[in-house]
């Protein structure tokens, strides 16, 4: 069948649906193109997005769920809490900051909590976070509130045994008794992460020989502040951080120097601080024993006895003296089973560091010289030691200077 030409009519139609369609084309590709490139913007802005948003904003370490306590000032701005977020990291052995803490950037807490309108609603007081949590939960929780919570200071002295300080933390509210923390001090095995406690106990488990209280000697004095109704274990841990935080690394390579483990230096500072009344004393002592232990005779502390018999007294009976105990360091040689007393940093120091004339005169005894100064004498030989003895023996149990108290003493003495 022939094919029928086109009539002009049908063709000027057609070029006019081309035009029209020509023309739509382009009105409508321009705005394709944009909506493209939106989209083409849109996913690489959201990639970048959920970067920045990992970077600054996710959490520190989602997998990281320790609780980390900070405590927000009272009058603290944005900034001022963004720095105590950025830092709760703490610091490293060389006194670093371990950055980030619980935040990644402290421009962007700030820029955050603006943006939000939550900058001012942000509150002082003590909080428990973790670096699991990102930037909008952890200003939601300080937004929240949390009044700072109520503490306690407490103060060890110098030459508290294991039991004068429970006695001490119970007496100053620290402790509602002294039950769990005598039970931990004990024991001991509760606090094997910190090597010199591991130590000790190896030693007990090897020689069978258990010592009266384990953390005896490591309990640091100082003054301390802790959360009303804090644990005991919480307490316990403060003082034995403070005591690795006291025995140095310089403490340590002395020791060494000396053929001394850090419990045999503990051990001999506490001998030292039951002694020892004056600062100048201190050394002296210490040079002393070092004498003695170097000529293998025991070191004979009445403060040993006074440990085993919870006795403060200055004449013992021979049946005293001779006591079987491993405390005992007049029946026994060496330094004793363990510490007597948890010593001071004053202490430690003369153990590691003995008066070096003393040392090389080789003094070899003390002995009370008057109960109201608490000043020793000095010997060289038991001749000299018997003769102070008998000279200042009277005058032990005084606490006050005798009224007639004549200076001549003084001159017998040289």
């Amino acid at each position: 069948m022939e094919k029928r030409p086109m009539d002009r009519e049908t063709r000027e139609r057609k070029r006019r649906t081309r035009a029209a369609w020509k023309k739509v084309w382009h009105i409508v590709r321009p705005i394709l193109v944009i909506a493209v490139s939106l989209c083409i913007c849109y996913v690489l802005l959201s990639k970048v997005t959920v970067k920045v948003l990992d970077k600054f904003l996710f959490p520190v370490n989602p997998a990281d769920a320790t609780p980390v306590t900070v405590t927000i000032a009272s009058g603290s701005g944005a900034s001022a809490i963004a720095k105590v977020l950025y830092e709760a990291g703490g610091t490293d052995a060389n006194d670093e900051q371990l950055s980030p803490g619980l935040i990644k950037s402290k421009a962007v807490f700030k820029v955050y909590v603006d943006f939000t309108g939550k900058s001012s609603k942000l509150r002082a007081g003590t909080y428990v976070l973790s670096r699991n949590m990102d930037i909008p939960q952890i200003v939601d929780i300080i937004c929240a509130g949390n009044p700072p919570k109520e503490t306690v200071r407490f103060t060890i002295t110098e030459g508290s045994d294991v039991e004068a300080v429970a006695a001490k933390l119970v007496e100053q509210g620290v402790l509602a008794d002294d039950k769990e923390f005598l039970r931990l001090c004990k024991s001991g095995e509760e606090f094997t992460d910190y090597a010199f406690v591991k130590e000790i106990l190896d030693k007990q488990a090897e020689s069978g020989q258990q010592r009266d209280y384990v953390l005896e000697g490591y309990l640091f004095p100082d003054t301390y502040e802790v959360y009303v109704g804090a644990s005991a274990k919480t307490v316990i841990n403060k003082m034995l951080m403070q005591f690795l935080a006291v025995f140095s690394d310089e403490y340590i390579a002395r020791a060494q120097e000396l053929d001394m483990s850090t419990d045999d230096v503990v051990k001999l500072a506490a001998l030292i601080e039951k002694e020892a009344k004056l600062n100048d004393d201190f050394a002296k002592v210490s040079a002393v024993f070092h004498n003695r232990l170097k000529a293998d005779m025991p070191m004979e502390s009445d403060a040993s006895l006074r440990y085993i018999f919870k006795q403060n007294i200055l004449n013992w009976t021979q049946a005293q003296r001779e006591d079987a105990s491993p405390y005992n360091t007049i029946a026994h040689k060496g330094l004793g089973l363990g510490p007597i007393t948890n010593p001071g940093r004053k202490a430690i120091e003369a153990a590691l560091y003995p008066d070096e004339t003393m040392l090389e005169e080789n003094y070899l005894f003390f002995v009370l010289k008057y109960g109201w100064t608490g000043e020793l004498a000095y010997a060289k030989t038991n001749e000299e030691h018997d003769e102070n003895v008998e000279r200042y023996g009277q005058y032990w149990s005084m606490t006050e200077k005798p009224a007639d108290f004549k200076e001549e003493t003084k001159e017998k003495e040289s």
